[in-house]
């Protein structure tokens, strides 16, 4: 008799698993659907150049599509990018600050070329050939919860990895059968992308009195934006370059960037601290954690996605 009264409730257990699979597919069916809806713009290559060891300078003509590039207000924002004759697109964060895209109508990016991605056909287009571009995604970096500068005078960032490419994973919570959709990151768009975008818009940082940029590389041939880096200065923001794999000769900091911090540190006043994160998961879980410990608040950790 015990088992004939457990069998409605088997039953129950699979209708339920049965049901809760059908809702993750109806997720990942609206997730395509969506895509598949989405509003694609035509906009010309105005730039494609060598940036570093196997990184791209990539600039797109947005001036004729006054509405994509006003849709831009942000840093840290990104956008699909589709390439001819290829239907899977690329996520790309938005390298540029929203400013140049309201006074030259124009986006530029970081394009990391990985064999076989659409990123690798980006990198391999000419001045001038069309790409189709979506609409502006994601909050980006929302500084005002680090504002005003003067209560928040310690600000830092950390900028490592490969980059970030958008794909829907499926998630299932066993007991209660709920299922989430979560977003996988993976390599496309450089990392550092973003921190350009944050510099460059301005967030106070000359008004501040401890703003720090950990930025961490495989050696300096992998390091975009070094011509950069006395403009950042001059701009308020110490540039602190670690290698993990430096060439002979390198006297700077070496490993990754949670080490290099983990041996300086040095926040004076973890309450009035704010923290920008972009980059690998271990990287971000780390500091974080190291920083909450020390009393920084987790409101103040910020990312763009």
């Amino acid at each position: 008799m015990f088992i004939l009264r457990r069998l409605p409730l088997a039953r129950n257990l699979r209708l339920s698993s049965r049901r809760s699979n059908n809702r993750v597919a109806s997720v990942v069916t609206a997730a395509a659907v969506r895509q598949d809806a989405a509003i694609w713009t035509p906009a010309p290559l105005s730039l494609i150049e060598s940036a570093a060891e196997s990184l791209f300078h990539v600039s797109i003509d947005v001036s004729s599509s006054p509405d994509l590039a006003a849709s831009y207000t942000r840093p840290g924002q990104y956008l699909q990018l589709r390439v001819p004759d290829v239907e899977k697109p690329s996520f790309l964060a938005i390298a540029s600050p929203p400013s140049l895209a309201a006074s030259r109508g124009a986006f530029e990016f970081l394009v990391k070329s990985i064999a076989g991605s659409t990123a690798e056909i980006l990198c391999g287009l000419k001045k001038g050939e069309t790409v189709e571009l979506s609409a502006v995604m994601g909050n980006g970096f929302d500084m005002g919860r680090v504002d005003p500068p003067e209560e928040f005078p310690t600000v830092l960032i950390f900028a490592t990895g490969s980059g970030i490419r958008f794909s829907w994973t499926v998630v299932a919570k066993s007991k209660f059968f709920r299922q989430v959709a979560v977003l996988t990151y993976l390599s496309c768009s450089y990392l550092c992308s973003p921190i350009r975008s944050l510099i460059e818009a301005g967030f106070g940082a000359d008004r501040r009195s401890d703003v720090r940029l950990y930025y961490g590389a495989r050696n300096l041939k992998r390091m975009a934006y070094q011509e950069k880096f006395k403009e950042w200065e001059s701009s308020g923001v110490k540039v602190v370059p670690v290698l993990s794999q430096p060439d002979d000769g390198w006297k700077g900091e070496t490993g990754y960037v949670q080490a290099a911090f983990a041996r300086a540190k040095q926040v004076s006043n973890p309450e009035a601290t704010g923290v920008v994160l972009c980059g690998q998961k271990q990287m971000a879980e780390e500091i974080t954690a190291m920083l909450v410990a020390d009393g920084v608040s987790n409101d103040k950790m910020l990312k763009n996605f």
